[in-house]
């Protein structure tokens, strides 16, 4: 038992010295230098200085929340029906959705800039077609698209992970206790599969609230959230110290959204999980 456990930690040792290093230090430093001014010295009035960011946190927020919930209305019907093709079919669809994945953010922003700007190819076939051109880069409607393109990925693999892991004699008894397809579906199918939908929720929110790369280019400049907010005062070492701040407010924002999802997810798992009677059989 003693070797065993020895081996344990020195198999934990390189992680959690990755874990010290690129997680907790970063962190500790972010707290330093949000509860001091530049010169070092204790002070509060970074954290006094966010009322006038609230705009930008809301519209950050906001821009998560539309984001989040059109990838899950998009991203439900589609992990839906790759669950129900064929294993060969699941994997073709597998690697369609994860394709965009395998190029790296900036360059899949890049080119959904190319086919949506003024002059990309979306406002060419336009103009070739007679119609009027779409202003899309430089809206908010341009940021949220960029978004949702880029996360989509994020909600439709855990849904289809849990989609895949149900068991058809479910959908098999409410077919024969007499539901149609949308009972069935909202009454055995969507309670069975809250554990992947919350998983793609907290994926794809996370890192929509907290982008900066695809506000930049999809806003041209003119839509201002919290990560371009960050990333500008860090820039400047005057304003180090508030960046800092609102790095601070991000960061309990995001564990706070994460800790109220696994609140739900637990209760799920709580609710769904079959209890024994006295006979051995299983009590609803």
């Amino acid at each position: 038992m003693r070797k065993n456990s020895l081996f344990q930690k020195i198999a934990a040792a390189p992680h959690i010295l990755w874990a010290v290093m690129f997680i907790v230090a970063p962190m500790i430093f972010v707290l330093y230098f949000a509860f001091t001014d530049a010169e070092g010295n204790f002070s509060f009035s970074n954290i006094a200085s966010l009322s006038q960011y609230g705009n930008v946190f809301i519209l950050s927020i906001a821009f998560a929340l539309i984001a989040t919930v059109v990838c899950l209305i998009i991203g439900y019907p589609l992990a839906y029906f790759m669950s129900r093709q064929s294993p060969r079919a699941q994997k073709i669809l597998m690697v369609l959705v994860m394709l965009p994945m395998w190029c790296n953010l900036l360059i899949r922003t890049y080119a959904l800039m190319a086919l949506l700007d003024n002059g990309g190819l979306l406002n060419a076939l336009l103009e070739k077609l007679g119609l009027h051109k779409l202003s899309i880069v430089g809206t908010n409607f341009g940021v949220i698209l960029g978004m949702i393109y880029d996360f989509l990925p994020y909600m439709v693999l855990p849904i289809f992970t849990a989609m895949t892991k149900l068991d058809k004699r479910y959908i098999e008894a409410s077919h024969d206790l007499g539901c149609n397809a949308f009972q069935t579906m909202t009454r055995v199918i969507m309670p069975l599969t809250v554990s992947g939908v919350i998983s793609g929720i907290t994926m794809v929110f996370v890192p929509s609230i907290s982008t900066f790369y695809i506000s930049q280019k999809l806003g041209a400049g003119k839509i201002d959230l919290v990560g371009d907010t960050i990333e500008r005062l860090f820039q400047n070492p005057s304003t180090y110290n508030v960046g800092a701040a609102i790095s601070l407010v991000m960061m309990v924002l995001i564990l706070i959204s994460i800790r109220i999802m696994n609140h739900f997810s637990d209760d799920e798992r709580e609710t769904s999980a079959p209890k024994s009677g006295k006979g051995g059989g299983i009590v609803p």
